[in-house]
């Protein structure tokens, strides 16, 4: 029991792993992209990946663990040709709810354009993403059988080659394309095409791990003295393909349908926010060009949640243990922790990320376009953050569908915002719509942990002091940006000014806020120890220094 918890628990970490990077390398690529291809590109980019996100969740969101748990016990039955079954079985199903999804995407591609405001700009970059329906889901299934196996490298492996194959394809497309003078509008179908290549890289891997390990060909095991061995061929009448379909349909569309929400907020902005513009008397140009600026929010945003994300998941499983053992007091105890360090982390990523917004939007972006928009989208972060927390816990706790309606609720708020604001205050409408939508997500969440506030208000007034550190910080933060802003604009081309002035703010606001934590008593020895890449890395730092109080 002991080696199968270590082995889940080893499992675990390198998917974690494996997903944090895959989203490292899905949050850059969109900054140099940007800078090949201008807004025009971004815009395009934007309005097609979502809506195949929501196709291949559709089409495969939860497959994966669906079959991993139907191999799983098959596996644990001894019933290995019950296992292959359970994979060719749902292979075809997926390669055919797969197919389906591009037969509709593709044929249907210039009606979708159309919708989302350009027939003649959307058409080919919609046909284009949607080949990688044909792949994506045999895919899913192959890595739901080796994890069904207990064998995590392969999807690991097969994820991160995923990634870094669409990347690449992302890039030398576009460049090839703009500097060959195609336009911005091959450029995009070069760039979404990225996601059939890393689908294809993955798929071949995903083989080559097939054909070492001979995973689809286990022999059945031979039967031990005195004893018969249970037939199991493929033609086997203990479960019909029927059944299995209604299995793996009945495990998978929960995780579909809490997994289909998040990209429903950037389809609604697809299809609202350039569409609004126009018919409030903009110029269709304008409006792409508009839509193009918002959508750089989506990188600067990630980037801002990823150390928050990172911590407080890192915490999560320990609740589910807690909870699996019956000790409801650590439990609530660890899910408070989560939240603690969530919103002390997503709170002044959200305000030094919207001091800053000016500097780091030409640093990145070449130059100041939308910063109003990106200061406003910035406050996405501590919701969003929060949120992730939040919906771990209660997943943890076994409210699965708590956060998925909640999201969706989220989602409606975006999209009756964004009718409102947009024709008011354009893309900054579209902004305040983003984060008023996340804020009610996560605050119904909070709401459905009200067992749990109390131990993350604590008592000594932690709303209250994180405020005060963040308003120290986010001044630290501008006097820094005001002060190397001026000193550099003199000797320093205009972008490399904001470049200095955006590193040197980040790493004074960042001292600053560390050290605010620490004089007001909100970091704790007791706390750090409840983390263990904390624990290991940053306690002994702080013991040194003399900065942490018991």
């Amino acid at each position: 029991m002991a080696q199968m918890q270590q082995s889940f628990i080893k499992g675990a970490a390198i998917l974690g792993l494996a997903a944090f990077l895959s989203k490292i390398l899905g949050a850059v690529y969109r900054i140099p992209y940007q800078n090949i291809t201008g807004n025009e590109g971004m815009y395009v980019y934007q309005q097609v990946y979502p809506l195949y996100s929501a196709l291949l969740i559709l089409a495969t969101a939860g497959f994966p663990i669906a079959v991993s748990k139907l191999v799983s016990e098959k596996v644990a039955e001894g019933d290995s040709a019950g296992a292959v079954k359970v994979f060719r079985v749902a292979s075809i199903t997926l390669f055919l709810t797969g197919f389906f999804a591009f037969i509709i995407l593709f044929f249907g591609a210039g009606q979708v354009a159309e919708w989302m405001g350009s027939r003649k700009l959307l058409t080919l970059p919609i046909q284009s993403v949607s080949f990688a329906l044909l792949i994506v889901p045999v895919v899913s299934s192959i890595r739901g059988y080796f994890q069904g196996q207990q064998n995590m490298i392969p999807t690991a492996v097969s994820q991160i080659v995923e990634q870094m194959i669409r990347v690449t394809t992302i890039l030398a497309l576009s460049w090839y394309f703009i500097e060959m003078n195609y336009g911005f509008v091959y450029a995009g179908a070069g760039a979404v095409f990225g996601a059939f290549t890393g689908a294809a890289g993955s798929l071949i891997i995903l083989l080559l791990f097939w054909r070492k390990n001979n995973q689809l060909m286990m022999p059945s095991p031979a039967p031990l003295k005195g004893q018969t061995l249970i037939k199991t061929s493929f033609f086997a009448k203990s479960e019909s393909t029927k059944q299995i379909i209604v299995k793996i349909l009945t495990l998978s569309l929960p995780i579909c349908i809490g997994s289909l929400v998040l990209p429903l907020y950037s389809l609604v902005d697809s299809f609202t926010v350039a569409n609004l513009l126009v018919e409030n008397h903009w110029t269709t140009a304008a409006a792409i060009e508009a839509k193009g600026i918002y959508d750089r929010g989506q990188p600067l945003i990630q980037f801002a949640a990823f150390f928050a994300t990172a911590i407080s998941l890192s915490i999560v499983p320990a609740i589910a243990e807690a909870k699996a053992k019956g000790n409801e007091k650590e439990a609530n105890e660890r899910a408070a922790l989560a939240l603690r360090l969530t919103w002390m982390i997503g709170l002044p990523a959200s305000v030094g990320l919207a001091v800053i917004a000016l500097p780091a939007n030409v640093m990145l972006f070449k130059d100041a376009a939308g910063s109003d928009a990106l200061a406003i989208l910035a406050f996405t972060t501590v919701f969003s953050t929060l949120g992730v927390t939040s919906a771990g816990i209660l997943q943890g706790a076994g409210l699965v569908y708590v956060p998925a309606r909640n999201l969706f609720i989220g989602v409606v708020v975006k999209c009756l915002l964004n009718l409102w604001l947009i024709p008011i205050w354009d893309i900054q409408g579209a902004a305040i719509a983003t984060v008023v939508s996340y804020a009610a997500a996560t605050l119904l969440n909070l709401v459905a942990l009200r067992s749990v506030l109390a131990d993350f208000l604590g008592n000594g007034g932690i709303i209250g002091k994180v405020f005060l550190a963040v308003g120290w910080m986010a001044v630290a933060t501008y006097a820094t940006m005001v002060t190397v802003q001026s000193l550099g604009s003199d000797y320093l081309s205009y972008r490399l000014a904001m470049t200095v002035t955006s590193l040197a703010s980040v790493a004074v606001g960042a001292l600053v806020y560390f050290w605010s934590l620490c004089r007001l008593g909100l970091l704790t020895r007791s706390d750090l120890e409840k983390v263990p890449k904390l624990r290991k890395k940053l306690l002994p730092f702080l013991d040194k220094w003399r900065l942490l109080r018991s």
